[in-house]
C-alpha cells in the first residue's frame, strides 16, 4: 500500500511544485521517523497535508540554477477559453466603484503566499472579482486547465476568456494593462510567454518569461522612474526567493506548531463550510504531521539558520531598512508598489500563526504592515460568501 501512496504523491502532488522532495527519505528515515501507525496514516493521507501546507512556499515556484532552456511552450497553458468553465464560486469581491471593465475569476488556496499576493494586488486596485477555493487533493476546480498549480486568474475579454497563470506574472501583466488598456490583454500576455526548461536536476520545469517586468507601450520613463522600476523588480524577486522560503520552517517549526499552523489554515479557509468534516480533520492532522517532516528538509535546502525565526526576521529586517532608507511610508513612497504588494501578500498569508505575532514582537513591522493593510482595505470591495459544502 505504501508504494502506490509513494507514487501518486510523486505524480500528483509534487508536480504542482518547482522543489523535488524525497518522501521516502522523509517518512522513512529513522531520525524524522514517527510511530508506525502514524507513519502508515501519513503515507495514506499525506497528499492532503503535503499539497495544503506546501502552498505556503516552502516551494518555489521556479528554479534559479537552469542547465539548459527549450522554447517556448506551444500548448493550452496559456489558454484562451471561448467559455467560462464550469466552476462555483465560494465568495464575490464586489466593489460597486470598480471602473476597469474586467471580470475576473480567481482560483487559489487561502493561505497560499502566492495566491495571497494577488488578492492583495486586485483589492489594491478596487477590483470586483470571483473566489474559487481549490480542493487541495483532487484539484476538481482547475481540472480544465492545462496549468496544475494556483493561482489561476481568468479574465474574460471580448470573444471569450483569458487564462493568466504565476502570481507575479498575473500581476505584472494586470499592471501593464491598467496603464495602457488600449492594449488588449489577450496581445499583453504575449509579452509574458510560457517557456519549458531542464532545471539543475535535469527535470523539465514551466517559467513565465519577463514575469517581474510592467511594460510600457507610449509611456516612456525617464532615469528616475526607470531605478525605480528596477528596485521594485529586485524587491518582487526577493520576496519570492527569499522571503517567501522562511515561512514554512517557521509555521511548521514544532509539531504543536504545525498543528496550530493548520487549525488556523481551516479557519481562514473555512474549510468546514466548503468541505466534508472528514477531510478537514484530515488535512488538518496527517497534514501538520507530514509537512512538520517536510519543513526540517526545507529549512535545510534554504540555509536558513538553525532558530529559524532568525531568518525569517532577518528578512524582514532587510526589507524595512529599505523601506526606511525611503523616508516614506511605503517603498513605493507615499503609496504601495508592486513590491509593498507583494511583500505585504506573502506576510498576510502567516497573520494568523505564532510566527507571525513572533515577527511583531522582535522586529518593527508593525507600522509598515498595519500602514499597507490598510491602505488595501480602504480600496478592496465586500466580500460575499456564496456557496457552502452541503
Amino acid at each position: 500500500m505504501w508504494r502506490p501512496t509513494l507514487t501518486i504523491l510523486r505524480k500528483v502532488v509534487l508536480p504542482s511544485f518547482k522543489e523535488n522532495v524525497n518522501l521516502s527519505k522523509i517518512f522513512f528515515s529513522t531520525k524524522n521517523r514517527l510511530p508506525k501507525s502514524t507513519a502508515k496514516l501519513t503515507l495514506v493521507s499525506a497528499s492532503v497535508g503535503v499539497l495544503v501546507g506546501a502552498a505556503y512556499g516552502g516551494y518555489t515556484h521556479y528554479k534559479v540554477n537552469i542547465k539548459q532552456s527549450s522554447a517556448t511552450v506551444k500548448n493550452d497553458e496559456y489558454a484562451f477559453l471561448k467559455e467560462a468553465p464550469k466552476y462555483q464560486a465560494h465568495y464575490k469581491v464586489v466593489n460597486d466603484s470598480d471602473a476597469s471593465d474586467l471580470q475576473l475569476i480567481l482560483f487559489q488556496y487561502r493561505t497560499c503566499p502566492f495566491c495571497c499576493k494577488v488578492r492583495a494586488y486586485l483589492d489594491s486596485k478596487g477590483l470586483s472579482y470571483e473566489i474559487v477555493e481549490v480542493d487541495a487533493v483532487l484539484r476538481q476546480a482547475i481540472k480544465w486547465s492545462g496549468y496544475k498549480k494556483v493561482p489561476i486568474l481568468l479574465a474574460k475579454v471580448d470573444g471569450g476568456y483569458q487564462q493568466l497563470l504565476d502570481s507575479t506574472a498575473i500581476i505584472s501583466i494586470l499592471e501593464t494593462y491598467f496603464k495602457d488598456k488600449t492594449m488588449p490583454l489577450r496581445n499583453i500576455v504575449k509579452f509574458f510567454p510560457v517557456t519549458k526548461y531542464l532545471n539543475d536536476t535535469g527535470k523539465e520545469s514551466t517559467d513565465i518569461t519577463n514575469k517581474y517586468y510592467v511594460m510600457h507601450s507610449t509611456f516612456v520613463p525617464d532615469e528616475k522612474e526607470k531605478a525605480a522600476e528596477i528596485e521594485e523588480r529586485e524587491w518582487r524577486q526577493w520576496a519570492d526567493k527569499v522571503l517567501v522560503s522562511t515561512l514554512s520552517p517557521n509555521v511548521y517549526r514544532t509539531m504543536n506548531e504545525s498543528l496550530e499552523t493548520f487549525q488556523w489554515f481551516e479557519e481562514a479557509g473555512s474549510w468546514r463550510q466548503f468541505f466534508p468534516a472528514w477531510e478537514c480533520n484530515l488535512m488538518v492532522y496527517v497534514g501538520a504531521a507530514a509537512m512538520f517532516l517536510i519543513a526540517k528538509r526545507l529549512k535545510a535546502r534554504h540555509n536558513i539558520k538553525e532558530d529559524a525565526r532568525e531568518s525569517l526576521y532577518d528578512a524582514v529586517n532587510a526589507w524595512l531598512s529599505a523601506v526606511k532608507k525611503k523616508g516614506t511610508p511605503f517603498l513605493g513612497g507615499q503609496q504601495p508598489n508592486l513590491a509593498d504588494i507583494t511583500v505585504f501578500g506573502v506576510l498576510s498569508s502567516i497573520e494568523g500563526c505564532r510566527a507571525f505575532q513572533d515577527l511583531q514582537d522582535n522586529t518593527e513591522i508593525n507600522k509598515w504592515y498595519s500602514d499597507i493593510k490598510n491602505t488595501i482595505h480602504r480600496q478592496m470591495g465586500k466580500v460575499i460568501a456564496v456557496h457552502a459544502q452541503a
